[in-house]
């Protein structure tokens, strides 16, 4: 099998345009954690399955790994901010994000998109990241444009009409 360049295949995957989220829990001692995904995918509707990845090396996974509970912020337009800030390490990335409580008390990002609370059902390794798989419990679809993503770049979706004349 040939030797793939990481570089090139980071690259090449920057081509696949992507919504931005916030994964969020709470660990069992109650403190909240997030990081900035997208690598977040819809795996079924009956039952309700999304999937999400994480670098097993992240500060955050041993908090994602031993809960059992996440909720999927997917990310409005306007909320680059939001994805900067949980993208980065740090102490308390939830100091000046407005949020409110979801199931189990787990942190909703006010002004998402959208967001799905999910309660994990599966973890699979997948090289250097762990797959969570996860059910969808409750769901909320505003009328915010999402934010997307594409070739290391923030960008807004518009709708394209491919309608024949």
């Amino acid at each position: 099998m040939p030797t793939i360049d990481s570089q090139n295949l980071r690259k090449t995957l920057g081509a696949f345009t992507t919504g931005v989220t916030v994964i969020t829990t709470v660990d069992p001692q109650g403190r909240r954690f997030g990081v900035t995904a997208n690598s977040f995918s819809s795996v079924s509707l009956d039952p309700p399955l999304v999937l999400w990845s994480q670098a097993s090396t992240s500060r955050s996974h041993p908090a994602f790994r031993d809960t059992e509970r996440f909720v999927v912020n997917i990310l409005a337009v306007d909320q680059i901010h939001v994805s900067d800030r949980f993208a980065r390490s740090g102490d308390d990335k939830f100091s000046g994000v407005e949020i409110d409580e979801g199931l189990g008390g787990l942190p909703i990002i006010r002004g998402a998109s959208a967001f799905l609370e999910c309660r994990k059902i599966a973890t699979y390794p997948g090289g250097d990241h762990v797959v969570f798989l996860g059910q969808v419990e409750n769901l909320f679809r505003g009328e915010r444009p999402p934010l997307a993503f594409r070739d290391g770049k923030y960008l807004t979706r518009l709708a394209h009409d491919l309608a024949e004349a």
